[in-house]
């Protein structure tokens, strides 16, 4: 490959919602409340799991590493995005750019099979509940979680070695972040080998994760309906109800994202749809598993209940 052919390209300016027009004052509006919420329920479920002992179980220390990567996921691209709303044409660098898309992939992939291993840990929990203490140790818990973050690493090195040493023509990002196929666009060159090396990737990430979490949640079902009473039948499927909402989401959103062909989609729809999975789902998560889940909601109590408790000693010490 002849890079002496083209010229350097060395900065790169995020399209953005600036096709929105006059709209673009709205979403400014509604991103950072949308954005602060997801930041703050993300980092209450982390902590109420890490103060209430109740919760230290394998489901929950799951379900905080999955909150805690998807903190840092919305750090990686929201601030940039907002600050292109109010400031258009804002240029981020090559090694800027490889770097916001290491970090994406990384932690999108790590999600990916964090809720893959949070099925895992229902299926245990359900079908051997006998031995389910010994078979999710915090040792194998340790190892899920960093199988999870070692798979998002592999990949974020595999696109980004990829695609920045293709040569650039465009400075234009029809996107808000350095999404993967947007930035490809951008070369001078034949990228035909690289799609097929972001779709490969795109299905294994998805796929395996999905046929995991399939193949658990039959057994799943399988026990449960084998269970005498409705009542028990009823409290076994409810641990697994937000757990399998999340899933519906997220999977929904990136297999239309990732696996749909490029081509049906216009510009405005993939922005859309990447909204709904950088800002929208991170949101659903610990809302779905505070909202749907009698441990959290309870443990919250127990939180509040102590803050209010400690308040009122603090005013009778006062007095």
């Amino acid at each position: 490959m002849q890079r002496k052919n083209f010229t350097e390209v060395t900065d790169l300016i995020f399209l953005g919602f600036s096709i929105f027009g006059k709209h673009q004052l709205t979403l400014f509006v509604v991103f950072p409340t949308v954005y602060i919420l997801t930041l703050t329920s993300n980092v209450i479920i982390v902590t109420i799991i890490r103060v209430d002992r109740h919760l230290h179980t394998p489901m929950y220390f799951l379900l905080s590493m999955l909150a805690s990567s998807e903190t840092v996921y919305t750090l990686v691209i929201v601030p940039r995005m907002l600050s292109n709303l109010l400031f258009h044409n804002q240029p981020i660098s090559l090694a800027g750019c490889a770097t916001q898309m290491f970090f994406f992939v990384t932690l999108a992939t790590s999600n990916c099979f964090l809720l893959t291993a949070m099925g895992y840990d229902r299926y245990l929990a359900i079908c051997s509940p006998l031995r389910y203490t010994v078979l999710m140790s915090k040792g194998v818990c340790v190892t899920l979680v960093c199988g999870s973050f070692g798979t998002g690493l592999a990949m974020a090195v595999l696109h980004v070695a990829a695609m920045f040493n293709l040569p650039f023509c465009g400075t234009v990002v029809e996107h808000f972040f350095c999404d993967i196929y947007p930035v490809m666009k951008l070369s001078c060159v034949d990228t035909t080998i690289n799609e097929m090396i972001n779709y490969a990737v795109s299905s294994f990430v998805i796929l395996v994760p999905v046929g995991l979490i399939f193949i658990s949640y039959v057994f799943i079902i399988s026990a449960i309906l084998k269970i005498v009473s409705a009542e028990g039948r009823k409290k076994a499927f409810a641990t697994c109800t937000s757990h399998l909402t999340v899933v519906i989401v997220h999977y929904g959103c990136t297999s239309i994202a990732y696996l749909k062909p490029k081509s049906e989609n216009s510009i405005e729809q993939d922005l859309l749809l990447s909204v709904t999975y950088t800002i929208i789902t991170p949101l659903l998560n610990p809302v779905v598993y505070s909202l749907r889940n009698k441990e959290v909601k309870d443990a919250l109590r127990r939180a509040v209940g102590k803050n209010i408790i400690t308040d009122r000693i603090a005013l009778s010490g006062d007095v």
